[in-house]
């Protein structure tokens, strides 16, 4: 009983944790940073805190080319690409409504374990979807629950980084990820993906002087980049000890501890269709959510967001 209520606490704070990250990335691109110079900084800092993980156990990284390839997958699907929207849907929309954007990444990876076979048809699950459909609607629909009605046109771009990771996490089921434990798999992928953001960073304009002054975009970055690598290192501990279904709640919190930091944090207000969304949000990701014996595929990284492997796997 006593472990238990420390599973259970620590289920918390790891939600806690994650979803904090949604304010913060608000935060990091209010005055002015943009996506490529974010994300590399966030992946040396997450990347440094990972390694530094894996030289106090003492563990080392494949570099056989077969492993820089899966690498550089998961840099791309799992890191560039899907942050790189996200920031540029966090440019113009409210913290909240990223939060229950993200909400929709079992409702991808569903019907996309479905085209590649690795589970089966459910029609609870399908339910599940249609929960998700009816919350975006009611987030962009006519008497949308945005603050402002134009804001409606940055919300399929807020539904880019869950739909890439969906497909991140149903290709490592299919493909694995070369023999690399989850902490070595999100420090390499970072290390790649800083080689590849860099110079993105530099050619787009969106490169960021790292010397102070720093201000509440820079401390955000930081502490979002940190508190990621803290986070899901406790999740691979939890995993492990509690399993990946108990583990696996932790993305109920996750989405309204991401709501409820951006009122406490930045303020922010909502209507009752955005409160509609958020409730169809969540039952739709129970209802989709594998079950114990379950093959279906979440997300492998998530740098930004919260990460998890697959059910049944490692995390």
């Amino acid at each position: 009983m006593k472990e238990r209520l420390g599973l259970t606490l620590l289920l918390i704070a790891l939600g806690a944790g994650w979803g904090i990250t949604q304010p913060f990335s608000k935060i990091a691109v209010s005055e002015g940073y943009r996506h490529f110079g974010l994300i590399f900084w966030q992946l040396v800092i997450s990347g440094a805190i990972l390694g530094a993980i894996l030289v106090i156990r003492r563990r080392g990284v494949p570099l056989d080319r077969r492993q820089m390839g899966f690498y550089l997958l998961i840099a791309l699907i799992g890191t560039i690409l899907p942050n790189g929207a996200s920031y540029e849907a966090a440019r113009h929309l409210p913290s909240g409504v990223m939060s229950v954007a993200i909400a929709t990444v079992p409702m991808w990876a569903f019907p996309i374990a479905l085209m590649l076979g690795l589970d089966r048809f459910s029609a609870l699950r399908v339910m599940g979807l249609f929960c998700g459909i009816v919350g975006v609607y009611l987030l962009v629909g006519p008497d949308a629950g945005l603050p402002d009605p134009a804001m409606a046109v940055w919300v399929p771009m807020a539904l880019i980084a869950p739909f890439l990771y969906g497909l991140e996490g149903n290709l490592v089921a299919k493909i694995g990820t070369g023999g690399a434990g989850p902490i070595q798999l999100l420090f390499g992928a970072s290390v790649v993906g800083a080689v590849i953001a860099l110079p993105l960073a530099l050619l787009t304009g969106t490169w960021i002087d790292p010397r102070p002054p720093w201000g509440a975009p820079d401390y955000a970055l930081m502490a979002s980049a940190a508190v990621h690598a803290v986070v899901y290192s406790s999740y691979v501990w939890m995993v492990r000890r509690a399993g990946p279904v108990f583990a696996g709640q932790v993305s109920y919190l996750v989405t309204g501890f991401g709501v409820m930091w951006a009122m406490l944090i930045l303020g922010e207000r909502y209507s009752a269709f955005f409160w509609w969304a958020f409730a169809l949000m969540l039952a739709g990701l129970f209802l989709v959510r594998p079950r114990d014996n379950a093959t279906l595929a979440e997300p492998a990284i998530n740098p930004e967001h919260g990460t998890r492997e697959r059910a049944g796997s490692k995390p």
